[in-house]
């Protein structure tokens, strides 16, 4: 696996690209895209790791995949979902 800063498919180096779920190219909520573009890796892979971790890993792999969308802010948002139910929760501070 490709580690954070290591050359990308197109091969150029990315060392600043944040972790979010991006709009476009996503089949469902856009966590397997967002980790792909993160790592540098393709999607598909992340896709296939969350379906093996669903069913060999006892669920796992749906777990990780909700936690995934409920701390992963969508491109362009300022916080995660998960955030802005805690700050809802305390008044919105």
């Amino acid at each position: 696996m490709c580690e954070r800063g290591a050359a990308t498919h197109s091969g150029a180096m990315n060392t600043s690209l944040p972790l979010n779920r991006p709009t476009n190219g996503r089949m469902a909520a856009g966590v397997a895209a967002g980790l792909a573009n993160y790592l540098g890796v393709d999607v598909t892979l992340v896709r296939v790791c969350f379906v093996l971790a669903a069913l060999l890993g006892g669920g796992t792999g749906v777990l990780a995949y909700v936690a995934g969308l409920l701390l992963i802010p969508e491109e362009g948002a300022d916080q995660s979902i998960a955030s802005s139910m805690i700050n809802s929760i305390q008044g919105g501070r």
